[in-house]
Parts: structure tokens; C-alpha cells; sequence
């Protein structure tokens, strides 16, 4: 298994822990697979009242899909299958609330998951990217996502400069994306401490006000997302075009902002 949870019936809250260290927690077929069962299991238990999400390793939250992964695709630019496009929370209709404890890396694909949080708690040491434009891909689903979360031109750098910046914890606070900054290590402390106060109020009024912060911004995620297939389909690169461009860009030491 790659995706591990803890529950404390005491408190209410479950940790839900993405366990591939090895490979950064990037996320698999399988471990997509198991992240949306995780999050419709949490939908029936209703001893969980709040959930904090995390990597494990500390080298890294999440780094996106897993290059290793084959997601084959329909041959028209009108019809994609993005394998994760359901491993968030809200994508499986859980309306607890979602705390993410970042260490190290997260990155790419790791923003579908970031996006459907209600808040973000990251040790001094986690770093934020989008290698996407590096590489000749279109960031969209991820771009659509963060530009809810941080302000434009903050999400519109961060996209567009790929893989040769990477935003610090430090910054990802001060611009908003990152709600509380811990010590290296402690974010998952401080992460489940907000999730336990929010598990201990009244149910109802805590789903509907997860539900309600969540609708104020569905308007305009929906028409992203609804040109988002279309432009990845335009824009991408091939895939042998990729596989040449990351052998001659994996290089390099990123600058930290």
C-alpha cells in the first residue's frame, strides 16, 4: 500500500499519508487508485471529522505523477484521461475538512492535491514548483488550481519559470499559499493541532462552511478546467520530445525564492 491512514477516534482526526519515499511520493496508477478509495471510505466513517494529508520521507510532499506511470490517451484532443484528476477530496465529494503538512518537495501534479486542501502548514525546508513548461507540457489543471490560491502573478511565475526556480516556504507564506510556517519537521505537528480544534466543532456547521468556501470559487474553476483539456492537447510536446528535452534539462541547481 502506498497510501496509509491513521485515525484517532479520540480526536477525530485521521492522518492520511502518502508512503513512497523512495520515489519522492509521486503518485502512481495505484496510488491514485488508493487515494480516491481513502477519500470515499472518510465520506462513511463518521468518527473522522477533519484530515491533515502528508508525505512521508521528508524529502518530499509530493512530486506529481509518476514519470514511470503509462496513462494511454484517446486519439482526440477533445477526450483525455488524467489520472489525477480524482485524487483530491473534493474530486471524491468528502466535505471534511483538509489540512496538508508539507516537508520538501512538492511540485507538479503535487498542486491537484494542494489545490483541494483547505489550508496549507509547511516546514521551513519545503520548496514549491511546476516543471511543466521546462519540459514542453502545459501546465493547466495545476495553473487553474493555484492561481485560486495565490495571487496571479506569484502562480503565473511560479508556472512559468519551471524548473529553474523554486518558491521557498518562506515565500510560499508571505504570498499566502502557505498558511502557517513551522521548524523543518513539525509541520505535520502543528497541521494535525488545527485539525483536532476543527474536529472538535459541531459537524454540520463545519462541512457546510467547507462547502461554502469551496463554491466561491467553483464558477471559475470550472471554465479552466473546461479549456484546459484542449490546450494540453495543443500545446504539449511529444512524448519522445519530452523524454530529449528532460535528458538535456535535468542539470542545473535551481534558483530559491
Amino acid at each position: 500500500m502506498s497510501v496509509r491512514l491513521d485515525a484517532d477516534e479520540d480526536t477525530g482526526v485521521a492522518v492520511v499519508t502518502l508512503d513512497r519515499p523512495e520515489k519522492l511520493n509521486a503518485i502512481d496508477l495505484a496510488t491514485a487508485d488508493e487515494l480516491r478509495d481513502v477519500w470515499r471510505r472518510l465520506r462513511f466513517d463518521d468518527r473522522v471529522r477533519a484530515v491533515v494529508l502528508t508525505g512521508s520521507g521528508g524529502r518530499a510532499f509530493c512530486t506529481g505523477i509518476d514519470r514511470d506511470a503509462v496513462v494511454p490517451q484517446p486519439g482526440s484532443p477533445y477526450m483525455q484521461d488524467d489520472p489525477l484528476l480524482t485524487v483530491g477530496p473534493k474530486a471524491n465529494d468528502l466535505w471534511k475538512p483538509v489540512v496538508a503538512a508539507v516537508e520538501g518537495m512538492a511540485c507538479g501534479g503535487a498542486f491537484y492535491l494542494l489545490g483541494e486542501c483547505e489550508f496549507v502548514v509547511a516546514g521551513a525546508d519545503a520548496v514549491f514548483f511546476d516543471p511543466h513548461t521546462t519540459y514542453g507540457m502545459v501546465s493547466a489543471y495545476e495553473s487553474v488550481l493555484m492561481a485560486q490560491r495565490m495571487p496571479y502573478g506569484e502562480a503565473a511565475r511560479m508556472m512559468l519559470m519551471g524548473t529553474a526556480e523554486r518558491i521557498s516556504a518562506r515565500r510560499a507564506h508571505a504570498v499566502g499559499l502557505v498558511s502557517e510556517l513551522t521548524d523543518p519537521g513539525e509541520a505535520l505537528g502543528a497541521a494535525t493541532a488545527c485539525a483536532t480544534i476543527v474536529a472538535a466543532y459541531p459537524t454540520t456547521g463545519v462541512q457546510g462552511t467547507v462547502r461554502a468556501l469551496w463554491s466561491a470559487t467553483e464558477a471559475a474553476r470550472g471554465a479552466g478546467w473546461a479549456q484546459a483539456p484542449h490546450l494540453i492537447a495543443l500545446g504539449n510536446l511529444r512524448g519522445e520530445e519530452q523524454a530529449e528535452l528532460f535528458g538535456k534539462r535535468s542539470g542545473g541547481k535551481p534558483r530559491v525564492r
